[in-house]
């Protein structure tokens, strides 16, 4: 996502009285909901999306009468980005292995026409539906999380996603990374380097192109995701505090003391069309990469 784009949602979320009468007050918290661990394999796109799943969109909240989400008879999710909003899981996880194989399609649509195809997965989500990047009249798209980004030559960012709950409280989120800053100041992924903690922005993945441009088909000279509409496999290995992404079996970001440590799931529409064939939460393995 550009960045003047994250700077008004910031400004926004901040502003914001979310939605969801639900949750209460800083002053008087509530226990968090208990996470799924999981201990076998969870589908998240298999069968029908209810089962996993509710949908999120900014103009139609949980409707969704363009069919924005829709299994295809050979078993994938179209997601056609007609809209803002996502894909939510019903329950909330932590400490697990999700594994996604995903594609993009052609289409593209709203003020995302001519721009980086771009979508993403929220990890950790926490707060009422829409809590970032909105207003109490006008929902945002988002949740309180840290995003795996998935965009074209940024697949592997790390973004902290501040939202605030029901009164208006600002809910806290938060990352910490080994980075170095690039020629333009921006938090790059670096083992070994400086230890930084973000409560909000981006920590762009290791081989990001410095030269990156929000222009649809855009590919940097070091990206690992699949060119064009081949699949590429993404994975986030998410344990207690810390998180590692993966893309096609090159790890690309890694974050720890991360705030939340669980939360719901989020799987973005952004504009741009995307298939996922598989998407899966597994236990961890005994070694995590």
């Amino acid at each position: 996502m550009v960045r003047s784009f994250w700077l008004c949602m910031s400004v926004l979320a901040i502003a914001a009285i979310g939605v969801g009468s639900q949750l209460s007050s800083a002053a008087d918290p509530i226990e968090p909901a208990k996470a799924i661990v999981p201990t076998k394999t969870i589908a998240l796109v298999s069968g029908e999306l209810k089962q996993h799943w509710y949908t999120w969109l900014t103009d139609d909240r949980h409707e969704d009468p363009r069919g924005v989400f829709a299994m295809q008879p050979d078993g994938t999710l179209r997601i056609s980005g007609d809209g803002f909003g996502g894909l939510i899981t019903h329950n909330e996880y932590a400490d697990y292995y999700l594994y996604m194989e995903y594609r993009w399609g052609t289409a593209t649509f709203r003020n995302r026409v001519k721009a980086a195809r771009d979508g993403g997965i929220l990890l950790h989500c926490q707060g009422p539906d829409g809590n970032f990047g909105g207003t109490k009249e006008a929902p945002g798209p988002w949740m309180n999380s840290v995003e795996c980004q998935i965009i074209e030559g940024g697949v592997g960012d790390i973004l902290v996603l501040q939202g605030v709950d029901g009164a208006g409280n600002i809910l806290h989120a938060e990352a910490t990374c080994e980075v170095s800053r690039d020629r333009d100041g921006e938090a790059v992924w670096t083992p070994g380097g400086k230890k930084e903690t973000f409560t909000a922005g981006r920590i762009n993945w290791s081989g990001r192109d410095p030269d990156w441009k929000d222009e649809i088909n855009f590919r940097g000279a070091k990206d690992v995701e699949s060119p064009g509409q081949e699949w590429t496999t993404l994975e986030c290995f998410v344990k207690g505090d810390k998180l590692t992404y993966r893309v096609n079996g090159v790890i690309v970001n890694r974050a720890e003391n991360v705030q939340p440590r669980q939360g719901k799931i989020l799987l973005q529409t952004e504009g741009a069309e995307m298939f996922v064939r598989k998407m899966e939460l597994r236990p961890l393995p005994k070694e995590i990469p």
